[in-house]
């Protein structure tokens, strides 16, 4: 029995979202009781709504999500009990060094990059009011899946799920030169598959599960393989 995986594409559409807005300040709120009452001239740094994202050191790998406890049937098979276990839970993340444009500005163009996202707008600000689940920087985890899979065969079988997880650097840079570097990661794909442990690992995925779920004289395991 081979491993199957059924793959789901999560970052669709959505409509009628409310965009973030660009900019970006600093100062903390000691400054705000300081000068509580009073005005000051100090100057605000902010993103420039006009700048361009540079991405370098792209990265796309699966990560094992939820396993499973490896559960034997016998002849004809029949339906899996052994629940998913959680092993880690994916969550979008931007970071910056400095004043930079909103998470949800710096994932979509991550998105148009790696092209998670469709669209003819340079930024998500002139998007026309739409968005994608992609740039929520809020946006869950997928659940585990608790559908009781039938595999119609003997043998000894493990549920598995996963993401397609994204990550890179970027630097924004302002038409005034003003630079901002930073890095932003999120997921894509959200996987689900079935394996066994007499099977012997075709993806780091599934070796990943063996590593978790089977012992050390299965075909799976890396001491076996």
């Amino acid at each position: 029995m081979r491993g199957t995986v059924r793959r789901t594409r999560t970052a669709g559409l959505v409509i009628g979202v409310l965009v973030t807005g660009l900019t970006a300040c600093t100062g903390g709120a000691g400054d705000d009781k300081a000068d509580k009452g009073r005005t000051t001239d100090r100057p605000v740094a902010t993103a420039c709504a006009n700048g361009t994202f540079t991405w370098s050191r792209l990265t796309e790998r699966d990560r094992l999500t939820g396993v499973s406890d490896p559960e034997r049937l016998g002849e004809g098979g029949g339906a899996l009990q052994n629940p998913m276990r959680r092993v880690y839970t994916p969550r979008p993340s931007v970071r910056a060094d400095g004043p930079a444009p909103s998470p949800a500005e710096v994932l979509f163009s991550l998105g148009k990059k790696i092209g998670e996202i469709d669209s003819e707008a340079r930024t998500l600000a002139e998007a026309g009011g739409d968005t994608w689940s992609f740039t929520d920087v809020r946006l869950p985890a997928p659940e585990l899946d608790t559908d009781r899979v039938v595999p119609h065969a003997a043998g000894e079988f493990i549920q598995y799920a996963g993401v397609k997880e994204v990550a890179a650097h970027f630097r924004y840079t302002c038409p005034d030169g003003r630079t901002v570097s930073g890095h932003a990661r999120n997921w894509t794909v959200d996987m689900s598959g079935l394996t066994g442990c007499d099977e012997r690992p075709d993806s780091p995925l599934a070796r990943e599960v063996a590593r978790r779920s089977c012992d050390e004289t299965a075909p799976t395991s890396p001491s076996g393989a």
